[in-house]
């Protein structure tokens, strides 16, 4: 072996122990949002919404997700609601005002243009507006992000709801997500109006038959918690579990599906109907079969897999077209009218 050989061989040896360095550090930072994530499934005294998120996007970041200024965002977006709340008077009458009021608040910062007076100056706070670029994050996965939502004060589907729910949760009250086909939103319950819907996405309080036309809502699916629920926390973190294994998968799109699994298992575990979870099982279960060379092996994981997927479609999932639920989503505003709760009063 020549000398140039040698060095070509000793060089490519190097990049190859560097770039299993880099992986499994990478690798170590879902391994520990998961174990994050499943201390808040196993002690509830643990859970924390916010801080489950940002460390699923942490994570995808390589450890680059500037916290001290996502933090610093949701203080003043919190003292914000906080001033709504001291400054105007809610017409609600209930005993549940209080939490009431919250919720009111934290929907204004969302959707509002608010005057501000800082010394004396008065400033518009600009809301966070819907971006239809990349809506279901297939360029790059911070599309979904609720750190890029605080970054640009655009997001979807995704990470509205979620800043929803967490600034709910600094003001101390809660908020349950709840899902429809490719879709996130909120329910909430008050003395006065009960179950009601909150959408991010258009600002409005539609009622359920909007979720029923998209036409992909089977009755089943909502009998079975698979749409319309309103999710509790555990199954909020089963969610955000859902996108650390979509995250990995990103990530490292040749992986062998151990990690995905783990995450979807333990979501599963703990919202047995996740449709979402139940068919990212499915297919890593697809992507092993393809690769057993064992036929008698790969016979019975088809046969396990014909299962999973007659499972899902028996709990009322039905697939919905990505172009399809853009189009649904738009109703909302070219037919308000028709959708609109108009009961409530915000």
């Amino acid at each position: 072996m020549t000398k140039y050989k040698f060095l070509l061989l000793l060089f490519s040896f190097s990049k190859f122990c560097a770039n299993a360095q880099i992986r499994e550090s990478q690798e170590k930072k879902f391994e520990q949002s998961y174990t994050l994530l499943n201390s808040m499934l196993v002690n509830e005294n643990n859970y924390s919404f916010k801080k489950a998120v940002f460390s699923v996007e942490n994570a995808f970041l390589d450890n680059q997700l500037d916290t001290i200024f996502l933090n610093k965002q949701i203080k003043s977006l919190n003292s914000l609601c906080n001033s709504i709340i001291n400054e105007r008077e809610l017409k609600y009458y209930e005993k549940d005002k209080t939490t009431v009021n919250k919720w009111a608040s934290v929907f204004q910062v969302m959707h509002d243009t608010i005057p501000v007076n800082i010394n004396d100056t008065i400033y518009r706070y600009i809301p966070f507006g819907y971006d239809f670029n990349d809506v279901f994050g297939h360029k790059t996965r911070e599309n979904l992000f609720v750190s890029k939502l605080l970054q640009t004060h655009k997001g979807n589907c995704h990470s509205l709801p979620y800043l929803y729910k967490i600034l709910c949760e600094e003001l101390g009250t809660k908020a349950n997500l709840a899902l429809a086909p490719n879709h996130i939103y909120i329910k909430h319950r008050s003395i006065k109006d009960g179950w009601y819907n909150t959408e991010l996405t258009s600002g409005i309080f539609p009622i359920d038959a909007w979720i029923m036309a998209s036409g992909f809502v089977h009755i089943d699916a909502i009998r079975n918690g698979v749409y319309m629920k309103a999710l509790n926390n555990k199954e909020s973190i089963a969610l955000v579990l859902i996108d650390l294994a979509d995250n990995y998968n990103a990530k490292f799109p040749n992986n062998d599906g151990t990690f995905v699994l783990k995450c979807a298992e333990t979501a599963i575990l703990n919202y047995p109907n996740f449709a979402t979870a139940l068919i990212l099982r499915a297919e890593t279960h697809k992507k092993q079969m393809k690769k057993e060379q064992n036929q008698e092996k790969a016979k019975q994981m088809l046969l396990d897999l014909e299962k999973e997927y007659t499972y899902i479609h028996e709990i009322g999932y039905r697939n919905m077209p990505e172009d399809m639920y853009l189009n649904w989503l738009i109703t909302l505003k070219t037919e308000r009218n028709k959708y609109e709760n108009t009961t409530l009063k915000k």
